[in-house]
């Protein structure tokens, strides 16, 4: 958990770890130098307990991305999960996200759909994935194996939803500040590079929405602009957006970049030549020549070689690049 100035909605949160059905082994507190109450509350959460509560406090203000980052490295436990510090986690959250990771040993993440609550933790009707565009394609997707074309763009998986193993730490950390992915959706595009990313359709969090968090729950209509920047739409919705191509690449080359400096990481050999095939095929859409005529012989290698079919939505994704 990573907590600054949180001291307003952080005890509802703790009691929430203290109610799960499978305690958690640890928490671990990396507060960014709060100036409100925060650690005396985590203080005298951590005294009555039923699990160890380990407090750090930093030196400097690190922000979200580098401080998530922190209290990852401070974990003990086989599992991971993340916590922010103004949710609510339904009692089974921990449970039923263990018990995905025990029936599935090759499975490196897993996350789960939130309920969306106001600031009072009243229901407000939309959930989590509705918000993030994770629909049915995009699950079909995730359970063929392909959950770096759905995770890269860093929008789907939120940070309190997920759990991953901790041999994957080696690879997450440190996690970058100057991609346009926050913590969360790092974590996710490392781990799917190399491990398979299962989901759970429940939503295991009262995600709180209100003025003073640093990211809320996206609308639909956000999220419809964020697919943008994604691997996958429609025809017709697709032809009405322009992709922003150069986001995905910065991600996938700092991914591929993270796996080369990890070569003795076992699982790393063959994620590196899918992400050159994928680089490949997100630097020929974004460097598609402006005259339609021309462009049609790159939009037909890329079909040939069958990765609109394996990077993109397929043939929508090649007709819009033909016709936009």
């Amino acid at each position: 958990m990573c907590t600054y100035n949180g001291a307003r909605h952080l005890a509802a949160q703790l009691a929430s770890l203290s109610a799960q059905t499978l305690p958690p082994g640890e928490l671990v507190v990396c507060d960014d130098r709060s100036e409100d109450e925060t650690r005396e509350i985590i203080g005298e959460f951590a005294a009555r307990a039923p699990f160890p509560v380990r407090l750090h406090v930093n030196e400097q203000t690190l922000g979200s991305t580098r401080n998530f980052g922190r209290a990852v490295g401070l974990c003990a436990g086989e599992l991971i999960a993340l916590s922010d510090q103004d949710d609510v986690w339904l009692p089974r959250k921990l449970e039923l996200i263990a018990a995905r990771f025990a029936a599935r040993p090759r499975t490196g993440l897993v996350f789960t759909d939130a309920e969306i609550v106001d600031e009072e933790l009243r229901p407000t009707g939309r959930r989590l994935w509705d918000g993030v565009g994770f629909g049915e394609p995009q699950r079909r997707l995730l359970r063929r194996g392909r959950a770096l074309d759905v995770l890269l763009s860093g929008w789907t998986v939120t940070g309190a939803t997920l759990a991953f193993r901790a041999k994957f730490t080696g690879l997450v950390l440190e996690i970058p500040d100057d991609l346009p992915v926050i913590h969360d959706g790092w974590i996710a595009a490392v781990i799917a590079a190399v491990a398979d990313v299962e989901f759970i359709a429940e939503p295991l969090v009262k995600y709180r929405q209100h003025s003073r968090q640093q990211i809320g729950a996206p609308d639909k209509g956000a999220a419809a602009a964020a697919a943008g920047g994604s691997l996958l739409g429609g025809v017709a919705e697709a032809a009405r957006r322009v992709n922003d191509h150069s986001h995905l690449i910065r991600i996938a080359e700092r991914v591929r970049a993270r796996l080369s400096e990890r070569e003795g990481f076992p699982e790393s050999g063959g994620a590196l030549g899918r992400l050159d095939a994928l680089l490949k095929h997100l630097r020929t859409r974004a460097d598609l020549p402006a005259s339609r005529l021309s462009r049609s012989g790159c939009v037909l290698r890329e079909l040939l070689t069958r990765r609109y079919h394996l990077y993109s939505n397929g043939l929508s994704s090649a007709f819009k690049d033909l016709l936009v």
